[in-house]
């Protein structure tokens, strides 16, 4: 294998060129012929990881193999972060590149309030002239106006003159889709893109009209066209609208009954709420009865059916909310109004 000096310059170099977070990305070496599922698989079943999903693969010609780009939900944990993970069908053992802290003087205090002052677009300029003003009398137990202490408050003084209230939907940026087959390797599966499209969506209190901004900046190619196709026959369409038809135009051609059987077979994830659990049963029964797989009839039968044997996870909390009693008369509940007094909690 490479050198990890090299992979790890590779990895601060892809972090720069996909938008990532550096303390939330890693790279994986892995055989050419893996899939993208039984990658991020395979890396979650190292706990500290949690929530893995890859965001690109650039093959190794002379290695035979894959690195692979990998963004975790959570900060990774420096002080043991993992250096390889055990495929556990094969046995093999892929290295895990992750990038330090490589600062020289990690605890140097300047080093740490020079990053701040920058962050916050400010110099030390501005932080002397909160000295400039006439000194106060100071008894012997004060600390000397050049301490760290005074530096401190100094600090806090002016960020908290400057500091801004957090915008409004405070949500990540949408990656990049053009449509282009096969997918380019900056790009994620559609199927990846519209998970977090329609997180973005049903989640965010932002108003329609910057969700359908939000949406048409990540699109490019044909995928653009496609959203430029839905606002020209109409103005005022909503961004569900928006991803309906580009999930009609790039997401599966899998007919009505084989997307009914696949509907069938869901089931709650380890560590999946069962609100998350309950949008994705959502999600998939609707593309079930557009695609004639089941009448809108049924469909409120066929969704508590569904949770009911899918949601094995949290039975005990099904059983509290008495959905089984409910069977014979399901409920018509949707993800953005389910189960309002478990909130947090499920």
């Amino acid at each position: 294998m490479a050198d990890r000096s090299g992979l790890t310059t590779e990895l601060k170099g892809w972090c720069r060129g996909e938008g990532l977070e550096e303390a939330k990305a890693l790279l994986v070496v892995v055989p050419e012929d893996v899939e993208i599922a039984k990658i991020e698989e395979t890396l979650e079943t190292i706990k500290c990881l949690g929530r893995v999903r890859v965001r690109g693969r650039q093959s190794h010609t002379s290695l035979s193999c894959h690195m692979v780009l990998c963004e975790c939900r959570e900060n990774i944990p420096r002080e043991n972060a993992p250096t390889e993970v055990l495929e556990p069908d094969s046995g093999q053992r892929w290295p895990i590149v992750t990038l330090e802290d490589e600062s020289p003087a990690s605890n140097d205090f300047a080093q740490k309030v020079k990053s701040l002052l920058e962050t916050e677009g400010k110099t030390m300029e501005d932080i002397q002239s909160l000295f400039s003003k006439p000194a106060q009398p100071q008894h012997h137990s004060d600390p000397p106006i050049n301490s760290t202490e005074s530096i401190l408050q100094a600090v806090g003084d002016l960020l908290e003159k400057t500091r801004k209230p957090q915008a409004e939907g405070g949500y990540r940026r949408l990656r990049l889709f053009t449509g282009n087959l096969p997918v380019p390797p900056s790009e994620e599966p559609f199927d990846h893109w519209l998970e977090q499209a329609w997180l973005m969506v049903e989640e965010s209190d932002c108003t329609d009209k910057e969700k359908r901004r939000r949406l048409m900046e990540s699109l490019k190619g044909p995928a653009l066209e496609i959203a430029k196709s839905v606002r020209e026959s109409n103005p005022e369409a909503g961004p569900d609208e928006y991803l309906e038809a580009l999930e009609s135009a790039f997401g599966s051609a899998e007919s009505g009954d084989d997307l009914y059987f696949a509907f069938r077979l869901m089931q709650q994830q380890p560590g999946e709420k069962l609100s998350d659990f309950l949008r994705r049963l959502e999600r998939a029964l609707t593309k079930v009865v557009q695609r004639g797989g089941l009448t809108s009839y049924n469909k409120d039968k066929a969704r508590l059916e569904q949770l009911l044997r899918g949601a094995v996870i949290s039975d005990l909390m099904l059983i509290q909310l008495r959905l089984r009693e409910k069977k014979s008369s399901p409920p018509t509940f949707l993800p953005s109004s389910v189960l309002p007094q478990y909130r947090g909690r499920v």
